[in-house]
Order: structure tokens, then C-alpha cells, then sequence
């Protein structure tokens, strides 16, 4: 009777509730560390932000990140000050944090959770797996879904009217992720993902590394239709994007003024990728 009673009252809670918390031996990590920006914003999304008690130095969103205690940067994070945190979990990703580092917390006997997901379609089932790890499921499940919707989605985003510069084919597109030196946004990046998903053509995706250095040589004649800048709310880059345009005048993209500027959604593997995708297809859309 009285395990009857415990399987009805853990069912109970499973259809409203996180089913690790309350009907698993192992309790939900209750001290969280973050190794990345990334793994940041998503704990906040899955509203774990006051269980977080530490993060890097360049974790930035949302502003209450940034009033937790630091432990360094993503690849070289202090071991010293992550243990004084005395934590239940640190959450890492391949993408920036070192595997030196999750082998030598190992070492410590502190748990660790490592988001693998790289590519915008794996980005989903990282996050159920990271809302399982962590006991929040329901919030994983729920931003899992948004995401996939906001791929899914992606394909209505280019129902626009074309501009003369597409008819005939798929828009060229160059992402600037730096102007000087020129650095593009490549192949196997999330960006370049998104950019495909839209119907959009990225000069790059044949170079052989993810984030290849360009010169203004390779982008004129590549002749792009649509340039994009990242971080385009940053007034520093568009000061410094003013001289590349200007050597790139040459091109129709910028005479006519297709050049937008975005900010840093698809930067991150994280809550605001469909943010970056509904940007990504306002630029799509530029006459």
C-alpha cells in the first residue's frame, strides 16, 4: 500500500513537475558554475539563475549574470576559485571550454555537464539533455520547442518578394564577423546553418575552417548580394565596419545598400537563437 502510494503521489507531481526532482535519489544540482556565455543564458531561460553562483568573466547576458561571482575566462577558468564555490554542477560546452578542464574537475569529484551541441539542428536536444541533467525539463522541453519552431519557421521567412539581385537563384551572402583582419562566418557554424535554413547562400561555406580570415580580393569577387555585419548594435563595429565598406564600394551590395547589421543572437548557442533567426530573415529581405 504503501508503495502504491508513493508511485501515485511521484506521478502527481511528473505531470506538472520535473519528474528528477522529486521522484530520483539524486536531487538537482542546487550550486551551479558556468564555463560559457552560452550555457549562461540558457540556465537563466531555464529559470535556474538563482541556483547559479558562478560564471566567466565573459558571461554578459542577462544583466544579472554579471553579478555573479567570476572564475575566470572559458578556456583558462580558476580551478581554485571554482572548488571555493563548492558547487554541484558545472555546466561547460566543446565550443571554448578546454577538455583539460572537465578531466581535472573530474579529478576534484565535481560533476560536470557538457553541452556538445554545435550546429543549429543539434541545439534542441541539448537543451532537453541539459533540463534533464539539471532537474528543469519542463523549461528545457518548452525552450527546446521554441527553437525547433523557430527553424521550422525559417523556410516561411523567405516568402518575401525577391529583389532582382535573387531572381534565378539563392541570395550570396557574406557574415563579417570582424572587419580587420576580415573575418566571415564559415562552414559548420551556426551562423552558416541559419543562413542556409533561410535560403541564402554564404560566400564562405566552402572554406575549411569555421571562422576563415578573407580578403577584400575573395568578397569582390565573390560579388555577395546581401552583407551582413554581426554585432551591429555595437557602435565600435560600425565605426569599424565603415572602412571595409568603403573598400568594398565596388560592389552592388553596398552601392545599393543592402548591408545589415545584426546583433549577436546566433552568436550563441542559446534562448535567443530564434531572435536571430526573425532578424536573419528581415535582412533576407532587403529590396
Amino acid at each position: 500500500m504503501v508503495q502504491k502510494m508513493a508511485i501515485i503521489f511521484c506521478l502527481i507531481f511528473l505531470l506538472g513537475w520535473d519528474g528528477t526532482a522529486y521522484c530520483s535519489s539524486v536531487p538537482p544540482p542546487m550550486r551551479i558554475v558556468s564555463l560559457a556565455p552560452a550555457m549562461t543564458e540558457i540556465l537563466f531561460s531555464l529559470g535556474l539563475g538563482e541556483r547559479v553562483v558562478g560564471v566567466t568573466t565573459v558571461c554578459d547576458r542577462p544583466d544579472a549574470a554579471r553579478r555573479k561571482t567570476k572564475i575566470g575566462g572559458m578556456s583558462n577558468p580558476s580551478l581554485e576559485a571554482i572548488v571555493t564555490l563548492k558547487p554541484d554542477m558545472v555546466v561547460m560546452n566543446t565550443d571554448g571550454n578546454p577538455k583539460a578542464v572537465a578531466d581535472r574537475l573530474a579529478t576534484l569529484g565535481i560533476k560536470t555537464h557538457v553541452f556538445t551541441a554545435r550546429r543549429l539542428a543539434e541545439i534542441p536536444a541539448g537543451i532537453r539533455e541539459m533540463g534533464q541533467a539539471l532537474g528543469a525539463r519542463p523549461a528545457a522541453e518548452l525552450l527546446a520547442e521554441k527553437i525547433e519552431t523557430s527553424i521550422r519557421n525559417a523556410g516561411s521567412l523567405q516568402s518575401g518578394k525577391p529583389s532582382s539581385a535573387v531572381v534565378g537563384g539563392a541570395r550570396k551572402v557574406v557574415f563579417i564577423i570582424w572587419p580587420s583582419p576580415l573575418i566571415v562566418a564559415g562552414p559548420g557554424t551556426i551562423l552558416d546553418d541559419a543562413m542556409k535554413m533561410n535560403g541564402l547562400n554564404n560566400i564562405a561555406s566552402d572554406a575549411r575552417v569555421p571562422y576563415p580570415r578573407f580578403s577584400l580580393e575573395s568578397v569582390i569577387e565573390r560579388q555577395p548580394d546581401l552583407i551582413l555585419i554581426g554585432k551591429g548594435h555595437n557602435d565600435t563595429m560600425k565605426k569599424l565596419s565603415k572602412g571595409l565598406l568603403r573598400s568594398l564600394k565596388s560592389l552592388e551590395a553596398v552601392r545599393r545598400g543592402r548591408v545589415c547589421y545584426m546583433d549577436d543572437g546566433l552568436y550563441r548557442p542559446g534562448p535567443r537563437i530564434p531572435a536571430g533567426m526573425e532578424e536573419l530573415g528581415r535582412c533576407r529581405k532587403m529590396p
